[in-house]
């Protein structure tokens, strides 16, 4: 049963940490009346979270919005949502809290605004470094080489040097890796700060890893999330699952391939039965379905609940990734024909324009979410104890 209207109008006091009138405010705002009515508790780790906070820093909104997987139950499930008076919209106040905290933590700062540049702007610097790859190596590989079938083991290597493709995957990654590491260190760091470090123990790390992997929050509160027409659906968890782990079985065909490099001394390109083909064939596939799939959801949701410019940054990174499986598929096909030092600077134009922008897209969700859902599963833990202090 839903409890009865809060006196949570106009009037409402502002949390301590956050200023008035912006859009943490308002966020503040929407969950002091969702932790006095508590009806979506059952729905995600969000509610729970927000009730263990009794006001809420900039900290505070940061960390619930990181956790929010954006299922948008809540909003459909809220009797207090748009047109009523409070109008409490909780996922695209979360959506754009989140996309903020991005923008706050990244590293280096000047490049923090491509957070707030839209996804039309996150594609065209894609589309650039592709673009100038194949210029490069236009210039670089005389075109009676570039164009002319190139068979056998090494056969990517008289395109483009072995030390080329792996230092330039290995200075582009590092970089992306280390920025990201960064901006997730002065999130970290700034809850220690503001709420005191809860300690964290190994079976706060696993539960959270648990949750991480099995995207228990995308659950809806049970029969999913609320994807067309209002109605709960598993759907997007699944597609979620087939982008995740289609992007874990390339990642292992990478290693997988590194592995037959370093250690057996055989090169590229390998058998199609080989364990880098098979790996990168499945993850590959996987991937391109989740892709499809979650932009055709994209295609069909309902706009209410999202923030704008974050749902077009969902959309860039879906259309990069798609680019990046894509064009990894079309050189297996590709790899026997003359099109194949193309097909390979294409891909790897695609791939290097994701690990430039990783640090300042949507991907970097999958870093915080990890960090939210760990500090939240230990602040249980720290409230579990609290409790058997007291009895």
């Amino acid at each position: 049963m839903r409890s009865a209207a809060p006196d949570m109008g106009g009037g409402a006091e502002q949390a301590p940490g956050v200023s008035a009138g912006g859009d943490a405010a308002e966020l503040a705002r929407q969950l002091r009346i969702c932790n006095i009515c508590q009806y979506c508790n059952g729905l995600c780790a969000v509610f729970s979270a927000a009730e263990r906070r009794p006001s809420f820093t900039e900290w505070d909104l940061d960390q619930l919005a990181n956790l929010c997987h954006h299922c948008r139950s809540c909003l459909y499930d809220c009797q207090y949502a748009p047109p009523h008076a409070f109008a409490v919209n909780l996922p695209r106040a979360l959506a754009r809290q989140r996309r903020e905290s991005y923008a706050r933590y990244a590293w280096p700062r000047p490049l923090a605004a491509l957070f707030g540049a839209g996804g039309p702007v996150t594609l065209a610097l894609g589309a650039g470094v592709v673009l100038a790859c194949v210029l490069a190596m236009l210039i670089a590989v005389p075109l009676s080489v570039l164009f002319s079938p190139q068979l056998g083991p090494g056969a990517f290597y008289r395109i483009l040097p072995l030390p080329v493709m792996a230092g330039g995957a290995a200075l582009s990654l590092g970089f992306a890796l280390f920025a990201v590491g960064v901006g997730v260190w002065r999130f970290w760091s700034a809850g220690a700060r503001a709420s005191g470090a809860a300690p964290v123990r190994w079976s706060a790390v696993g539960r959270a890893l648990l949750h991480l992997l099995r995207l228990d929050n995308l659950r809806g509160g049970g029969p999913g999330c609320a994807d067309v027409d209002h109605r709960p659906s598993r759907l997007r968890r699944r597609l979620h699952h087939a982008l995740f782990y289609g992007f874990l079985g390339t990642l292992a065909a990478t290693i997988a391939a590194a592995g037959q490099h370093h250690l057996l001394g055989e090169q590229a390109p390998y058998p199609l039965t080989s364990a880098p083909v098979l790996l990168g064939t499945a993850g590959g596939l996987s991937m391109v379905v989740g892709c499809i799939g979650l932009l055709w959801l994209h295609r069909r949701e309902d706009r209410t609940p999202t923030d704008p410019l974050g749902r077009g940054m969902d959309i860039a990174l879906l259309w990069l990734l798609l680019a990046v499986s894509g064009t990894g598929l079309g050189l297996l096909v590709l790899r026997a024909t003359p099109l194949m030092g193309l097909a390979l600077v294409v891909h790897l134009g695609t791939v290097l324009a994701l690990f430039l922008l990783l640090p300042y897209g949507k991907l970097v969700h999958g870093a915080y979410r990890a960090a939210a859902l760990l500090r939240d599963a230990s602040e249980m833990d720290a409230e579990v104890d609290a409790e058997a202090e007291v009895r």
